[in-house]
């Protein structure tokens, strides 16, 4: 074993013994318990950012020290790789996006494999292989035979920029997501699946979820936006046609002033044929995205029609809002501005009434000057005629009667939550395997015909819209001797991310989408480990395209995950100076001259120039801020054991992660002291085969196996039940430093520093792979690590019952001793003289007097 530690040597040699060996390869196996580990799937852009370091490594280290408690586990490892970011980069390339995105796999695999992850890289998916997208089209012909998948003209997200419909979600402030400009809306045919079929069963089995963060739950329960109310039949005054509204609270239905319609209700359509004003207000405020609703103004327009009450027959306007969500529930609701946020500040600047009508021991109508909330309001009507006095419970009950009777009322449950559009008009996706024949029927290509596969385009060909570059001979097909002309547009790639971790259960599978005896076996996902901000998009369709499965008999479990960890964001400082245009201009902190102080923070930075920059703090790490870190610079420099154990200490896995060269460099250092600490123990005689003699033990001997359980202890519990392994290293550092300062010359302390050692090794192996294979060889060789089991602490060790005892001079504390109960007193005493802090006041002074005070106090009087 070499003096210094050297991770570029070690790194590359146990890398290729675990290729050569294939040492993560797995089978089912049904003599073991499995667990299956998935990090998000990649997309293939070109360069790991630490945001990607971070979710891998959380992922390794749970999959790492579940195989070694004894359990088949796979952790397989795949590229998201259709999009449109790699069309986007073939065009400015002059190249073909598969030539783009081959080239980005094989550089991100080989940045994977010097992280030392431990996948089975025999189970790797990349999506835009026609091997992998076949099933999807074929599943997606099943579902358009069960009516589950349709194509209508629609109203749809449309970014101008990047040609192509954007899916709700991807719709952030009213702009693309991913170009950040402003998004349109057109009206063109496209194809959903029927997600709103499945919303109630959605929304409930999320109670199925213990193991998900509440937070990510509640994000997708409001996303589905589950209603539960009554659907009421109105007469419209001015016409006598009868309308459907909504209302969720019947007991507050005395407290409707006016009926708020959506600027698609078959009214406003009416009436903007007709009304200048009303077709102007429509055209300008006929879309709001949901995520902007809580921001914009509360505008609408006067029908200048009423409805007549359901209750007492009076009339009430109805107005055409902004806000009325145009595919909520019947497009109209009776607003109860008294109780009802949007329809509160509605009434407000429109100056319309606002009505009251329900109260209690805390809400009085005397303290009423704003809207009360009508989701938990309790209490007893007033300003409601015959309902005056009654319990809100009573009065649903009683109105509830009267609407039953006069046969206009029904229960109904509305959704947010909109079928799922599935189309993109862009040539790097999986082609939709319809078609349309002269006739104008839409038929899916047979199961003989697929996969449909991408129309040949040379490099130079610009792919912004395939229907303006596909060749008529890819267009046109024979379909039972009838031709037909094919479907232009591609599946969102959310399609393909929807149903990945099922396929890696069974990737050479070809007889069929999914092997039902090795989904059996894998499925669910153990740990699923991934940013939160796939809360409402990916994590919903990687639900509803789960249950699809299952009714199809595919898999057999109710939903794809038990365990989901959400990992914070990788942070790092940022620095700007602002340009002739007066706009922000970021810069790499690497080519700045920066002032620290002490505690490393900064004070001022410059340029070379040395004109003053601006410190933007810690954000996130991102190529637009300028501020990413390189994975490979610090793998080159400190080692991929270093990066991974820094990342797994510097903060919770559900935190943000500050990025400090310093607190690597930390890292680095502590490996070199465990590295140091196992050369001195190596380069002594080596105890192989001998036990330790438990009852020869000293008290110092007793004490450091007691702490070496006791972290065994700590650090199981928190790699196991808490997750908290930024904790658990930081307990195996305080054994390490206990370790440096312990004898290892006598040969009992030999053996416990040798269990010691041992014990750590296992501990840190998740984290530090490479180091820990490395090092074991020296303790037990031609065996690897890889296939040893968690150390277990000995609970008859912490049972051991201490006693601390403090320790003074002339009667003035200098330090406490832990001793075991069961010692004799001449035992403690002389154990108390040999601590160095006691040492230097007795060195050559005759001890007067000892007064010992049993299990409490030794008082040296010199």
């Amino acid at each position: 074993m070499e003096k210094e530690y050297s991770p570029k040597k070690i790194e590359l040699y146990v890398q290729k013994f675990w290729k050569t060996n294939k040492t993560f390869q797995v089978q089912e196996d049904l003599k073991k318990e499995k667990y299956y580990c998935l990090p998000m799937l990649p997309y293939p852009s070109g360069k790991l950012h630490m945001g990607h370091v971070r979710n891998y490594t959380i992922s390794d280290v749970i999959a790492r020290y579940q195989r070694m408690l004894g359990k088949n586990v796979l952790q397989p490892m795949g590229w998201d790789a259709f999009g449109l970011p790699a069309e986007e980069a073939a065009i400015k390339n002059n190249t073909h996006p598969f030539s783009w995105t081959k080239k980005n796999i094989e550089y991100m695999k080989k940045q994977l494999q010097s992280l030392g992850f431990s996948y089975d890289w025999s189970r790797e998916i990349t999506t835009c292989q026609p091997e992998y997208y076949r099933w999807e089209q074929w599943f997606f012909t099943k579902l358009y035979q069960k009516k589950l998948v349709y194509k209508k003209n629609s109203l749809v997200n449309w970014c101008d920029y990047d040609k192509t419909v954007l899916a709700n979600e991807q719709v952030v402030n009213g702009c693309c997501w991913r170009c950040q400009n402003k998004i349109i809306i057109k009206k063109i045919p496209q194809w959903f699946i029927k997600i709103r079929n499945y919303a109630e069963l959605l929304y409930q089995d999320l109670k199925k979820l213990t193991h998900w963060p509440k937070n990510v739950k509640n994000m997708q329960k409001n996303w589905i936006g589950r209603s539960k109310g009554f659907q009421i039949i109105l007469k419209n005054f001015n016409t006598l046609e009868k309308f459907p509204v909504f209302i969720m609270r019947l007991d507050l239905i005395m407290g409707v002033t006016y009926v708020a319609i959506s600027t698609q209700h078959p009214l406003s359509k009416q009436l903007s044929k007709i009304n200048k004003n009303i077709a102007a207000f429509i055209k300008k405020y006929q879309y709001i995205p949901a995520e902007e609703i809580n921001n914009i103004k509360y505008i609408g327009i006067n029908t200048n029609f009423f409805a007549l009450h359901p209750i007492t027959e009076k009339k009430i306007p109805i107005w055409i809002t902004n806000f009325t969500d145009i595919e909520y529930g019947t497009n109209a609701v009776l607003s109860i501005p008294g109780h009802h946020k949007h329809d509160w500040h509605f009434a407000v600047k429109n100056n319309l009434k606002i009505k009251y009508v329900v109260c209690n021991s805390i809400i009085t109508p005397q303290k009423l000057n704003s809207y009360t909330s009508y989701i938990n309001i309790k209490g007893l009507l007033f300003n409601s005629k015959e309902f005056n006095g009654l319990t809100v419970e009573n009065a649903t009950e009683k109105i509830k009667e009267i609407l039953l009777n006069k046969k206009i009322l029904e229960k109904k449950i509305h959704y947010k939550l909109k079928d799922w559009c599935i189309s993109r008009q862009r040539y790097w996706g999986t082609p939709i395997p319809m078609a349309t024949l002269n006739n104008g029927k839409i038929i899916s290509i047979p199961e003989d015909q697929l996969p449909v596969t991408l129309p040949k385009v040379s490099n130079n060909v610009h792919l912004l819209n395939i229907n303006h570059h596909a060749n008529a001979d890819w267009m046109q097909i024979l379909v039972d001797n009838q031709i037909a002309i094919r479907e232009t547009d591609t599946f969102d790639t959310f399609i393909e991310s929807s149903w990945y971790y099922a396929r890696y259960t069974c990737p050479n599978f070809n007889i069929g989408m999914i092997d039902p005896v090795a989904s059996k076996y894998w499925l669910p996902i153990d740990q699923y480990i991934g940013g939160i901000e796939h809360a409402t998009m990916h994590l919903m369709y990687f639900r509803f395209f789960h249950k699809l499965l299952r009714d199809f008999k595919l898999v057999d479990v109710d939903e794809p995950v038990k365990n989901l960890l959400c990992q914070g964001m990788v942070l790092s400082e940022a620095f700007y100076e602002i340009n002739s245009k007066s706009q922000k201009t970021w810069l790499n902190p690497s080519i700045l001259l920066i002032k620290r102080n002490e505690k490393g923070e900064v004070i001022e930075a410059y340029n070379k120039k040395r004109k003053k920059i601006v410190y933007a703090g810690m954000i996130k790490m991102s190529k637009s801020k300028n501020n990413g870190i390189e994975p490979e610079l610090i793998i080159q420099r400190y080692g991929a054991d270093t990066i991974r154990l820094f990342i797994m200490f510097a903060a919770p896995i559900e935190s943000q992660l500050e990025w400090s060269e310093s607190g690597v460099k930390g890292i680095y250092r502590f490996l070199k002291k465990l590295w140091m600490l196992i050369f001195n123990y190596i380069s002594i005689k080596n105890t192989y085969d001998e036990n330790i003699h438990l009852n020869c033990l000293n008290n110092q001997q007793n004490e450091l196996r007691y702490q070496l359980h006791k972290t065994i202890a700590k650090v199981s519990d928190d790699m196991g039940r808490r997750k908290t392994f930024n904790t658990a290293i930081a307990e195996i550092m305080k054994l390490v430093n206990k370790l440096s300062k312990a004898p290892i010359k006598a040969k009992q302390d030999q053996l416990i520093m040798r269990e010691a050692l041992i014990c750590i090794i296992k501990m840190l192996y998740p984290f530090i792979p490479h180091f820990c294979f490395f090092v074991w060889n020296y303790f037990y060789k031609n065996t690897p690590i890889d296939y040893e089991k968690w150390p277990l602490f000995e609970k008859e060790i912490l049972l051991q019952k201490y006693n601390i005892i403090v320790i003074q001079i002339n009667g003035k504390m200098r330090c406490t001793i832990k001793m075991l109960h069961n010692l004799s007193k001449e035992e403690i005493i002389l154990y108390a003289q040999t601590q160095e802090k006691i040492k230097k006041y007795l060195k050559n002074i005759h001890i007067k007097k000892i007064i010992y005070i049993p299990k409490k106090i030794i008082n040296f009087v010199i």
